[in-house]
């Protein structure tokens, strides 16, 4: 076993603001608990929750690392005396609750996966938060079943790319929204049935005619404001609504009745603060359902960007232009 350093170099957030605020640090290299390992870190996502966690809207859980980063894949090279599931030297991703932008972060054991082998080191750490995301709001909130229409807002964000390929390896329909022809090419080419282009067409209307007036039985929304009551409208009788974000306000005028009549399900959730016991359990049930399919090389996350660590506020402009297509990751 390598001998740990005793310092690292992490991206801090210095103060609530724009991406300028990310700066580097020099801090003790973290000690893995009872049930945690300690991942050096080869790649680190980088998701919108960090830039709400930056400009001050987003603080950690409790107990939390205040650094940002919600996703990280490299080697385990120290193990908690009850972590029994990975072992030093492993190839691991995981979701971890803060503390990515690192050269060395804790995870929770249950929490980490092994890496498959058809999958690079930067593709893995570009997964855990996402594929979380996608399978518990989809799959377990939504219960997107083979053969219904999956409507989701923001296609070709990571979120989005990679609910796209999981609700098409697990054969259902899906529509996308998307305000570029390069966004709508890039989630056609990943198997999305339809993109539609918000800024140009109204979605309501074209998720109705692309399921023969039907509309869509799970819509994945990172929007909100607006969006809410045309999502009523677009969805299908029993359809479920699966909120994840509000980019566009988490407030709304809408007429409920709707709700009724089509005996809708409007539900959401966030990942961050969900115990561990519940993170665990999302764990084991995505490397059940879903491993196969990353081993098989059927899904593999979209890539928009790689940069280095130190250049963190170069990945949080991206994001920010949001002209970017798949995922950001940060290389450490």
């Amino acid at each position: 076993m390598e001998k740990l350093p005793a310092q690292m170099t992490v991206v801090a957030i210095s103060k609530p603001g724009g991406p300028e605020v990310l700066v580097p640090e020099t801090r003790a290299v973290p000690q893995p608990g009872p049930e945690e390992i300690l991942i050096k870190v080869h790649a680190a996502g980088v998701n919108r929750p960090d830039v709400s966690q930056r400009s001050g809207s987003y603080p950690p859980p409790p107990g939390a690392s205040d650094l940002p980063g919600l996703e990280v894949a490299g080697e385990v090279v120290a193990v908690g005396s009850n972590a029994r599931k990975h072992r030093i030297g492993d190839k691991v991703m995981s979701l971890v609750a803060g503390g990515g932008y690192a050269q060395y972060c804790i995870a929770q054991d249950a929490q980490a996966m092994a890496v498959p082998s058809t999958l690079s080191i930067m593709e893995a750490g570009a997964l855990p938060e996402t594929l979380m995301t996608v399978w518990h709001n989809v799959f377990e909130r939504g219960g997107l079943k083979s053969g219904e229409t999956l409507l989701i807002h923001g296609g070709s964000s990571g979120i989005g790319t990679m609910a796209i390929q999981l609700a098409k390896a697990m054969g259902s329909k899906v529509i996308v929204t998307v305000g570029a022809q390069d966004k709508a090419d890039a989630c056609l080419k990943l198997g999305a049935d339809r993109a539609v282009n918000y800024k140009a067409e109204d979605f309501v209307a074209e998720v109705k005619a692309a399921t023969s007036g039907a509309g869509a039985d799970v819509i994945l929304d990172m929007v909100g404001g607006s969006y809410v009551e045309r999502n009523y409208d677009a969805a299908a009788i029993d359809g479920r609504i699966v909120q994840i974000a509000f980019l566009g306000g988490p407030k709304a005028t809408v007429n409920f009745t709707k709700l009724m009549v089509k005996r809708l399900t409007h539900t959401g959730s966030t990942l961050r603060p969900r115990s561990n016991a519940d993170k665990a359990a999302m764990v084991a049930a995505i490397e059940a359902k879903v491993m196969p399919f990353l081993r098989e090389g059927r899904i593999k996350p979209l890539m928009d960007s790689t940069f280095p660590l130190e250049k963190a506020v170069d990945a949080h402009r991206r994001m920010e232009t949001s002209e970017h297509i798949g995922k950001i990751v940060l290389s450490v």
